[in-house]
This record gives structure tokens, sequence and C-alpha cells, in this order.
């Protein structure tokens, strides 16, 4: 008997570490990149459906996003008999002295990408490097880091990006991705912003570059930089999967046009978190092909808010789903949070949860949902919303065609749910 009485609990302990280690209750981390072997290890197409719970989110004081951006673990270094190169740009040429950099730039992330046993390209501190448009193509050899020091700012002739596609910096298809650092991205904007059609509208309407761009990449941290004074948009990420951008402080005056601070189309599993976005658009958009984006500890203003669309231009089918937005303060947005759909077309938005947001709105509307007629926006949750107006309590909810849950306190309600 004694025997039995003191081998129960380890017999009871051992059945659940194996139910803790079992398959079914493990998840893997998706993201970590695995630099001694030259990749990232698999993560999953899909995710859980975690918006199942939501009809059940009443009993909970604060959902909690189950693929929070804490399971990425960036911090893995170079392991095995080689270490990563270290390259340096300016041992490629660099002035930094108003010249144009761009050539030494390049021929560094081309020594830098073929490198077989992973590399660091270093930008340093304290200096100043101009560029012209530049690619930085894909896919490398091994895992890289961009860690930039110092600060990257934009050329200012116009007829430099003649030929670019209305764009600056340019990621195309990297894999395994860092770029960090602490140091600055400056798009030199205002003369661009100057001959906008919407400052000065006697000129004709033009479309500026993005400042910084990832296209089709696929396992990319951008971590504690700031973006400032982009031509247009300031950093955008198209048809990439699995993102992770934190940490990052995206500026530009509130007068600037089309000037959004995060701007995400045709990507999927993306954690957007701890950034401070002001600038005359958008701080964050969210538009067609996107899946799976969070957005969390947002402070946004000035701008537009943050938004969903627009989405359905042309008749043009369009679809974005599962996207939480976490912990937001808005400050001055002309709009706090949005959804904007096209009449007549074809456009889904489902699954999108809005939860635990404050502030303030420069405009009488503080939340809009404008969906399609023939397609209403669905699946649409707010928990713990409050929004007023900067300068009087008038503040409304414009909603059209949205079909909306609440739970906990939301201001201000919806006036109707057509």
């Amino acid at each position: 008997m004694s025997l039995n009485t003191h081998c129960l609990p380890l017999l009871f302990t051992l059945i659940s570490l194996s139910c803790c280690f079992s398959t079914g209750s493990y998840i893997e981390d998706p993201f970590r990149v695995g630099f001694r072997h030259g990749r990232a290890y698999h993560r999953p197409t899909s995710y859980h459906s975690y918006f199942r719970t939501f009809d059940h989110v009443h009993n909970k004081r604060n959902y909690r996003n189950p693929y929070s951006a804490n399971r990425f673990d960036y911090d893995a270094k170079v392991r095995g008999p080689t270490t990563p190169k270290i390259v340096n740009v300016d041992d490629f040429g660099t002035k930094a002295n108003g010249a144009d950099d761009s050539q030494a730039f390049e021929q560094a992330w081309k020594y830098a990408c073929s490198s077989s046993q992973g590399a660091t390209m270093v930008v340093p501190k304290q200096k100043i490097y101009r560029l012209k448009p530049i690619n930085f193509s894909g896919p490398c050899k091994s895992p890289l880091i961009l860690q930039i020091y110092g600060t990257i700012k934009a050329t200012e002739d116009h007829s430099d990006y003649e030929d670019g596609g209305r764009r600056w910096l340019f990621f195309d298809k990297v894999q395994n991705l860092r770029v960090e650092g602490g140091g600055t991205i400056d798009g030199s904007g205002r003369t661009w912003w100057e001959k906008s059609c919407k400052i000065n509208e006697a000129l004709p309407c033009k479309e500026a570059p993005t400042a910084v761009t990832f296209n089709e990449c696929t396992n990319v941290r951008v971590s504690s930089l700031q973006i400032t004074n982009a031509q247009q948009m300031h950093l955008t990420f198209q048809q990439c999967v699995n993102v992770d951008a934190f940490n990052l402080q995206v500026k530009a005056p509130g007068n600037s046009p089309n000037t959004d601070g995060i701007h995400v189309t045709g990507t999927q599993n993306i954690n957007i978190n701890n950034c401070v976005i002001g600038t005359g658009d958008d701080c964050i958009s969210i538009v067609s092909g996107s899946k799976n984006v969070h957005a969390t500890g947002i402070t946004c203003g000035p701008g537009h808010g943050i938004s969903i669309g627009s989405l359905g231009a042309g008749n043009s089918a369009a679809f974005v789903s599962n996207v939480i937005v976490n912990k937001a303060t808005l400050s001055g947005t002309s709009n706090g949070v949005r959804i904007k759909t096209w009449q007549g077309s074809a456009v889904q938005v489902s699954d999108v949860l809005y939860q635990n947001i404050r502030g303030t709105s420069a405009s009488g509307v503080a939340m809009k949902f404008d969906c399609s007629q023939s397609v209403p926006c669905r699946g649409i949750y707010l928990q713990n919303v409050a929004l007023r107006a900067e300068e009087d309590d008038n503040t409304q909810a414009s909603c059209s065609n949205v079909r909306l849950s609440y739970t906990g306190d939301v201001s201000p309600p919806c006036s109707s749910q057509n």
C-alpha cells in the first residue's frame, strides 16, 4: 500500500506530460529561421479557425489571439563550422557625402545574397547614403540580415524613378530576410507631395514611388526602424507569406497625400506589432487577397485610421479574411476604423475582430463599415471599442450591409446595420 501511494503521483505526472507533448496539443514554432540549414522551418498554410470561438467570447473578458506574434523567434544565430559574412557597404565604395551610392549598395547586396554561409549586410551609423531606385533581388543562397544603423535617403530627381515602376527600395522574391538596426529610411517625399494633384488641383494626377516594398517574399522580419517622409506609401507587403513587422516608427506630415503607413496586399500570415504610425493617409491599409492579418499595439495618428479596402473597384473580385486589430490607440484620425467596398462586385470581407481600441476621431464618423449590398461583410466583431470626436461628443458609426456582433463596451454603436 505504501508503494502504491508513492507511485500514483508519479504515474499522474507522466500521464500529464504525455498529454502536454502529444501531437494534438503541441504547436511547432512555424517561423523560426534555420540558419544552419539555410532555410526556414515549414509553416502551416492555414490557421486554426479561431473565429469559431467568438460565439462564446462574451464569457471572456479579453479574447487572446492564439497566433500572437510572440511565437516568432528570430534570435537564432548562425551555427556550425562557418560564421556569417559581414558585408559592409562602405567596403564597396560608398561616399556618404550626398552623391549617389546606389551602385555600392547593389554590389554589396549581390555579394551578401550569393553567400552560402549566411550574411549580414551593414549600413554604418552616423552616415547618410543617397540612393536611386534599387532592386534587392532574390532568392539568396542563405538567410540574410540587413542591418541599417545609419540613414538611407532617396534621391530627389524625379527622372531617377521613370524606369523603376514607381518604386524606390524593392525587395523581390527574398526568403528568410531580416531588416533591422534602428536606423532611418527617408523617402525625401516633399518634392513629390508638392506636385500631387491632391495638393494642387491644377496638376495632373500621377503615381509617386512607394518607399519600401517587399514583393513575393517569404519569412520576413522588419523591425526597429524609422521610415519617414515617403514619396507615397511608406511600407508595402505584396504577395508575401509569413511576415513580422514590429517596433517601427512610420512618420510623415498629416497633409502629405497618399502616404499610407503600412500597406498589405495579397499577403498571408502577417503580424504588425508595437508600431507608431502617423501619416497623411491610412496608418494601416489592408486590401485584396490578404488573410490572417494581426495588428497589435498600434499607435495611429494623424492619418485616416486603420482600413480594410477599398475593395472591388472596377467590378473586380476581392477578398479579405481573418483580421485582428487589438490594442490600438487612435489620435485625431479622420476615420478610426473602416471597411470600404465598392458596390456590384464579388467582394468578400469576413472574420474581422476589432478589440481594445481607444482614441479620438477628427471627423464625426469614428467607425465606418461600408460593405457591398450583394455580398455583405460578415463575421465582424467589436469588443471594447471606445472612439469619440476630438472636439465634441457627437460621434457616430456608419454601417451599411454588415453583420456585426458586439461584446463589452462599444462606442459609438452602429445606428443601423442594413
